[in-house]
């Protein structure tokens, strides 16, 4: 899954936002059967490898879009309080007939993992994305990622509970 602010909106850059975050993961996790395989939170939007524990399509459906729901509100009420008007008005010019502004585009780009070179063509590019933009030299050195955790066969401190997928 792939989610991302509307138009770029760089978010990710404060410790809160990126807590809006990994807090709805870690809430998922234990309350609704979200799985986390890999995730990465860049500034502007984040990558996700996620299943359900019981492989049940329609709760996953249903608890990525409370996810969404749920950190769109949050994440926007905290963009009008903490960060520039600009950022406020444009989440309002995004506005539907149902919500007075938004902030995930409506794209998800949802992708069905169904072989182990593909996991890992996937794996590989949400781990990559932050050292690809510039924003560190080594994957595991960004934080907002599980990259640490994967190259450190699972040693290493994450901010979200994660579960390996065993081929």
């Amino acid at each position: 899954m792939t989610y991302s602010v509307v138009e770029w909106l760089p978010i990710f850059i404060t410790e809160a936002t990126f807590k809006i975050v990994t807090e709805s993961l870690t809430f998922c996790h234990r309350q609704k059967q979200l799985r986390i395989n890999a995730h990465v939170i860049m500034p502007t939007h984040m990558h996700m490898i996620v299943f359900d524990a019981d492989f049940n399509n329609e709760r996953l459906i249903q608890t990525l879009a409370d996810f969404r729901k749920f950190t769109g509100r949050q994440l926007s009420d905290y963009c009008c309080d903490h960060f520039p008007r600009s950022f406020a008005e444009t989440l309002r010019a995004q506005a539907t007939a149902d919500r007075d502004r938004r902030l995930w585009q409506p794209s998800r780009h949802p992708e069905a993992i169904q072989t182990e070179p593909f996991w890992q063509q996937k794996l590989d590019y949400l781990h990559d994305n932050p050292r690809r933009k510039g924003l560190v030299r080594s994957p595991q050195d960004w934080r907002y990622s599980s990259a640490a955790w994967y190259f450190s066969d699972g040693k290493a401190e994450t901010d979200v509970p994660l579960t390996p997928i065993v081929w």
